[in-house]
């Protein structure tokens, strides 16, 4: 397996320095890079939003103040990932130039200031950073302590200026050619909305159209698609002068304004910003849904990937600041080395003194001013010391432990994708009070978690080969002849399972004709009629073998043809019919769970099926408690297992090991 960074290949400790903010106070400097080395951190991320001290003034580049940080970080054995600055325009630029700032939804253009706010199809824009990154690549893409290229910083948002609205009127022209077939995907006959000019589309928008949900399927493409051709525009301008260096960019888990998995072949490496909320919860609670994003990052290229962004201690953006409690730091950076993460780095390792994330967690506080008292006193804070003993257990994994070039490797795959979240979420009459797509992919993660079993996370254009299992939930909308991949998959063996809402649209949410789930009847051995949703708080039951399992929120109606009755309803009209399926396809199976349940009876289907299937746990045999879970990484020679406790009581690793049951 290649190395994420050839030139340094090791699991990278550090984290978002911003030196350009104490520029006035070279003393500052000096003291970072002596508390740099006494937490273990071997990389920083530099020049993120330094593009003011970059270029003061249009055509005028000041980059001798970076070479020198960059030649002090080496010197010390502190390597750099070096970042473009486009993610904040100066004012200068923004002034002088209002297209390269956004327009919102209610047609207003920004006013200069923020972040993450220019437009994509601006020109001018473009063309300033393309400049930008082609001179930073000229100037440092040679230099021995750059190891990464830091693309932007959390890529998102939209723009509907006149550029934008052009832009997605080609790209429509593209994908359909006329305007007959774009009527037709987006049934623009409902309302009489019918297009006879291209210049009628816009965006869908609150004081507009947004009731054609093909309209706004396509935006959000739109949108993504420009994303990451900005990307790819920056990625090729680094990549013009110094190929040798990956590039990567911060992403930001379910973050829904973007399909993240059209990032993954335009980049060398994933890397994102995690930030639970530590103790806000049950622990454990928290620690299921950030194990499924870790997983969902790895599952974009099927690869390492980096945190990119954590908090030692504490954020400054959520309703309280809560602090992590003893032994959390250490706990949730090993959990995302455990699922795949190359690196464990922080934002941010020095507090600024003002502005908006002054009070947000760092490796120094404001305690840490400059000279020997400072490092003394930094060095007594509780968080330095967190951050120190992640650095020494990554320093083990470097040497001896020679974890770097392990990866996961999992007999189990979760479909999550994108598109399909954005269908469901925009899809009337369904459950209009909560579909829960992202809560429902969670609650069929969970038992896998619970058992330490490892779970790779795919979309719709994703390789199912190599898997076992296979676990589909809410295929509302079916694209890219995805049924043919999960028939194939069945047929020669594989076990598929899939519920409710499965196969109802087509990629421009037409509504599949002639029963659902679409051309997947003979796949399930049943078609679906109809869908009970259910007020919260009202119930059914669904009883397996004489146990009865709460449902909640769905209950299909099917009619099964070959499948097998595995489950029925026990209350209301429809009681005594088919609510779980078994049919066999091929030399495989597919089940089907017409109900959401309660977890109960997921974790009974789940646990028969690691079982039956010979799937590999991490620890094989094992019984975790409660809070407990384990995670493997592994190659050809070694293999890993990382055991962690999300609960505050002291677990007895004898009662779970595999020579005790």
């Amino acid at each position: 397996m290649e190395p994420i960074t050839p030139k340094f290949p090791k699991l990278l400790h550090g984290g978002d320095y911003n030196p350009d903010q104490w520029l006035h106070d070279p003393d500052i400097l000096a003291t970072d890079i002596e508390l740099m080395k006494k937490a273990g951190i071997n990389c920083v991320s530099v020049g993120i939003f330094a593009w003011a001290h970059l270029e003061p003034r249009e055509g005028v580049y000041t980059f001798d103040w970076l070479e020198e940080i960059l030649d002090d970080l080496y010197r010390n054995g502190i390597y750099t990932v070096l970042a473009t600055p486009s993610g904040a325009k100066p004012l200068w630029m923004s002034e002088k130039y209002e297209e390269v700032r956004r327009v919102q939804e209610n047609g207003v253009r920004d006013r200069s200031g923020g972040r993450h706010n220019h437009c994509y199809t601006s020109p001018y824009y473009r063309e300033k950073v393309r400049e930008m990154d082609r001179r930073l690549a000229l100037r440092f893409g040679k230099h021995p302590g750059v190891i990464l290229w830091h693309l932007s910083n959390e890529y998102g948002g939209a723009c509907y200026c006149p550029l934008c609205v052009e832009a997605f009127r080609a790209w429509l022209r593209e994908k359909y050619g006329t305007l007959d077939a774009l009527n037709l995907a987006w049934w623009t006959h409902f309302w009489s909305h019918t297009y006879t000019d291209w210049d009628q589309i816009y965006p869908p928008v609150p004081n507009g159209e947004t009731c054609t949900h093909g309209l706004t399927l396509d935006w959000k493409r739109f949108v993504t698609r420009q994303t990451v051709d900005f990307m790819k525009m920056e990625r090729d301008a680094v990549k013009s002068v110094c190929p040798e260096i990956p590039v990567t960019a911060n992403l930001m888990g379910f973050y829904d304004g973007l399909d993240y998995f059209k990032f993954g072949p335009e980049l060398d490496v994933v890397s994102w910003d995690n930030y639970p909320q530590w103790h806000t919860r049950d622990n454990a609670e928290i620690a299921v849904f950030s194990a499924l994003t870790h997983d969902l990052m790895r599952g974009i290229k099927r690869a390492p990937f980096l945190l990119m962004e954590s908090t030692p201690s504490s954020t400054n953006w959520t309703p309280a600041a809560m602090l992590k409690r003893p032994g959390m730091h250490l706990l949730s950076s090993l959990q995302a080395v455990a699922h795949g993460s190359n690196s464990v780095q922080y934002f941010q390792f020095r507090k600024g003194r003002g502005s908006s994330e002054k009070f947000h967690g760092a490796v120094v506080d404001h305690v840490g001013d400059r000279g020997p008292l400072a490092i003394a006193r930094t060095e007594n804070t509780r968080v330095f010391r967190d951050v120190k003993e992640v650095g020494e257990r990554l320093a083990f994994l470097n040497g001896d432990g020679r974890l770097y070039g392990t990866e996961v490797r999992a007999e189990v795959a979760i479909v999550f994708d994108t598109e399909n979240r954005w269908a469901i979420d925009g899809a009337a009459g369904l459950r209009n009070c909560g579909t829960k797509y992202v809560e429902t992919v969670l609650e069929h993660y969970r038992t896998f978690w619970e058992k330490g079993v490892q779970v790779d996370v795919t979309d719709m254009d994703g390789d199912l080969s190599g898997y076992k299992l296979v676990i589909a939930p809410m295929l509302y909308m079916v694209r890219g002849g995805f049924e043919r991949k999960l028939k194939a998959f069945v047929e020669n063996g594989g076990t598929l399972v899939a519920t409710y809402w499965t196969g109802l649209v087509d990629e421009t949410d037409l509504c599949v004709t002639g029963g659902f789930p679409g051309n997947m009847t003979d796949l399930f051995g049943l078609w679906d009629e109809e869908w009970d949703a259910l007020p919260d708080g009202f119930t059914n039951g669904v009883e397996v073998d004489g146990t009865v399992y709460t449902a909640r929120e769905v209950c299909a109606r099917i009619h099964p043809t070959t499948a097998e009755v595995l489950g029925v309803y026990t209350e209301d009209f429809y009681r005594g019919e088919a609510a779980f399926t078994r049919n066999r396809f091929g030399a495989g199976t597919a089940y089907y769970l017409a109900a959401r349940t309660d977890t109960d009876l997921l974790r009974r289907l789940y646990g028969t099926l690691l079982e039956t299937l010979g799937i590999r746990a991490a620890l094989p045999g094992a019984v975790l408690p409660r809070g407990v879970t384990a995670h493997a990484r592994e190659s050809g020679t070694a293999r890993f297992v990382f055991v962690g406790n999300y609960t505050d009581a002291r677990a007895n690793t004898r009662r779970f090991s595999p020579e005790n049951g």
